[in-house]
């Protein structure tokens, strides 16, 4: 009886040891694949997961920034052939252009998440949705709506209190800028022209990132009573004489030849922005794309319109 007793007892304490074993080594919440996901994306769609998603398609830049951000690149199976940044996504395979995915090679990769942007509404997300695939749309014009498009990827992936973190930092750097620049009047708030490219001469303007940008960091644009992405004459902008000029560079084969035109037109020499030797370069993918580092972008558009304010480390 006793030596019975004895069996039984150290099989209890074995089961024991195997249950806290099995406990301590499952996954923490935010890494459990079980639970059931509904939440709407940025197109108003409501988008339906049974599980945390383990397999992502990224099919725009910024939205595969947002997965690297939120320490989701090893889920991320695809991405397009303007995904660049950061440097480990060159490793992963790729689906096509931004505008034209290869719907094959997207199903071929099997995801059972495809991050998609407006541009994809009217003809892509429906033909992945016609072969069974969750698209979620991301969808941001302004820095709020950025903002938000993190929370719902951080949601969407299971990643909510990583987003949150990423979210309260860059709200804190925009609050950074904007407490030196909300107390400037109209007349020292200087007045700034962004090309976007030179051939024809393209702007920003309202209802763009960039005209938001501009404003956050201290500036008037000259191109606000015009909408969207727009073309430009070079006599308007001799008329609004911009005090200070920036020029998106990195596009392509063009390179920095927006940058050299600004800066050597005959034509510009007398506007303010040329005389006082205020022209700039800006990297497109920084000011361009709606993702984390489009903080990065307002922080340097604040030391070039304002560098009496914001020192360069």
């Amino acid at each position: 009886m006793r030596n019975k007793l004895c069996r039984l007892g150290v099989l209890y304490l074995v089961s024991a040891m195997l249950i806290s074993f099995l406990v301590a080594c499952a996954p923490p919440p935010e890494e459990v694949t079980s639970s059931a996901i509904e939440i709407t994306d940025q197109l108003g769609r409501t988008v339906k997961l049974d599980r945390i998603p383990q397999r992502i398609i990224s099919l725009a830049p910024s939205n595969t920034e947002i997965l690297f951000a939120l320490g989701l690149g090893d889920k991320v199976v695809g991405v397009s052939d303007y995904c660049n940044y950061p440097s480990e996504v060159q490793e992963k395979p790729s689906i096509g252009g931004f505008s034209t995915p290869n719907i094959e090679e997207v199903v071929a990769l099997s995801p059972d998440l495809i991050l998609a942007t407006s541009i994809h509404e009217k003809r892509i997300i429906p033909q992945l949705e016609e072969k069974g695939m969750t698209v979620f749309a991301l969808t941001p014009k302004t820095l709020d709506e950025v903002l938000e498009a993190i929370t719902l990827a951080g949601e969407i992936t299971g990643k909510e209190e990583r987003a949150s973190g990423l979210v309260a930092q860059m709200r804190n750097r925009i609050k950074a800028v904007t407490d030196k620049t909300d107390s400037l009047s109209q007349e020292q708030r200087l007045r700034v022209f962004y090309l976007t490219w030179h051939d024809p001469l393209m702007t920003c303007g309202a209802g763009t990132h960039h005209d938001e940008l501009i404003r956050l960091a201290g500036g008037t644009n000259i191109a606000r009573e015009l909408t969207g992405y727009a073309d430009i004459s070079l006599e308007a902008v001799i008329q609004a004489n911009p005090e200070v000029i920036i020029a998106g560079v990195g596009m392509g084969s063009g390179k920095d030849l927006s940058f050299q035109y600004v800066r050597t037109e005959s034509r510009l020499r007398n506007v303010d922005a040329r005389i006082n030797h205020r022209v700039y370069s800006i990297n497109i993918d920084l000011v361009g794309r709606p993702g984390p580092r489009i903080i990065d972008a307002l922080e340097k558009f604040a030391q070039f319109i304002h560098p009496e304010l914001f020192r360069r480390d």
